[in-house]
């Protein structure tokens, strides 16, 4: 089988904050990507109801069914997250369980990168490892290294454009992105 020269990934935004530092950071991939890969952004996670196994019995909403769809034909997912009282976003979470109940599973085999981003010190790990969890029961291909957590976000973002101005920053995303392609062609061998 041929391996594609030319990849899709697909972002997933854990945040719904209008003024979001991860926002900001998923909106800068696209020009960190090799040119031999795009990457283009999920619908808002925001959009899904809560879930519960009574709509599930209604029928799957089709923002969740739309945003399955994406995920499966993409070739690797970024997700790009905050960390939320030691763990990930209520809302992602959320999302994260609505997916879980799509036939076929969008995850499975997927190649996944995880960035975290936060004012702290630790750039948001726990939320990472908490995450993997998660990605490990969807049988995802979480990708190992590197890991991008980033620290002390807010002086790494411009506020009022809302764009990721650190250069070091910008550099170590870039050679994730590169390492999820790399786990991505390997995977389609």
């Amino acid at each position: 089988m041929a391996i594609p020269t030319n990849l899709s990934f697909v972002t997933l935004l854990g945040s719904l904050r209008r003024n979001s530092y991860n926002a900001a950071i998923a909106q800068s991939l696209p020009e960190l990507a090799p040119d031999d890969v795009s990457i283009t952004p999920l619908g808002s996670i925001g959009d899904f109801p809560h879930y519960n196994q009574d709509l599930q019995d209604e029928g799957f909403p089709p923002t969740v069914l739309d945003m399955a769809k994406q995920i499966q034909a993409a070739d690797g997912v970024i997700i790009v997250t905050p960390e939320y009282n030691y763990s990930i976003p209520g809302v992602l979470k959320n999302a994260i369980d609505w997916l879980s109940r799509v036939t076929p599973q969008p995850f499975s085999k997927k190649p996944v990168a995880i960035q975290t981003a936060s004012p702290g010190l630790i750039g948001g790990a726990r939320a990472q490892y908490h995450l993997r969890q998660s990605l490990v029961f969807l049988d995802a291909y979480v990708l190992n290294k590197p890991e991008a957590m980033i620290s002390q976000v807010p002086s790494k973002v411009d506020p009022l454009t809302l764009s990721l101005t650190d250069a070091g920053t910008r550099e170590f995303l870039s050679r994730q992105i590169s390492a999820l392609a790399e786990l991505a062609r390997t995977i389609k061998k």
